[in-house]
């Protein structure tokens, strides 16, 4: 199973696009927030499963602000991350998540990748697909693989 994870495309597509065609057919995407009100586009682009949050620049959104569900067992947490203070810390949001019994959390808001595996957590940022701000500014994403044996795996991508 292949899953494209990004945030924070801020109604800008071109790179989304670009990724997509990149990594060829997937099984699932995720978009962690910011999609400013076009996740129905960002919905018809692909022909798979499609979980989108609400971020703090989608304003007047329908949009849930978390979402939980399972991948092949793996209990997964996403977020904008904005109410956790993220950008200070992860400290708020892995308590949460380890809370809720998540396996994975995934959140954005930041423009940063992040990737960290934890005895019992994988916590994940793909960035921003449209307007990063890490050093040396690109894109960025990320592809979650689940193999036959149910095993997880997880590889910031740039553009």
């Amino acid at each position: 199973m292949k899953i494209l994870i990004v945030s924070d495309t801020h109604k800008s597509h071109k790179n989304l696009e670009k990724a997509l065609e990149r990594e060829g057919p997937i099984d699932m995407l995720i978009h962690l927030g910011d999609a400013e009100g076009k996740e129905d586009y960002i919905g018809a682009l692909v022909s798979c499963p499609f979980h989108v949050i609400s971020g703090n620049n989608d304003f007047f959104s329908d949009l849930p602000r978390e979402e939980e569900f399972f991948i092949n067992g793996y209990h997964v947490f996403i977020t904008h991350g904005h109410y956790y203070y993220v950008g200070m810390s992860e400290d708020r949001l892995k308590a949460e998540a380890r809370g809720r019994g998540a396996d994975i959390v995934m959140y954005g808001h930041t423009h940063r990748p992040a990737l960290k595996v934890e005895k019992d957590l994988v916590v994940l940022n793909p960035g921003s697909i449209a307007f990063p701000r890490q050093e040396g500014r690109k894109a960025s994403y990320i592809i979650m693989c689940i193999d036959g044996r149910g095993d997880a795996g997880f590889e910031i991508k740039f553009l």
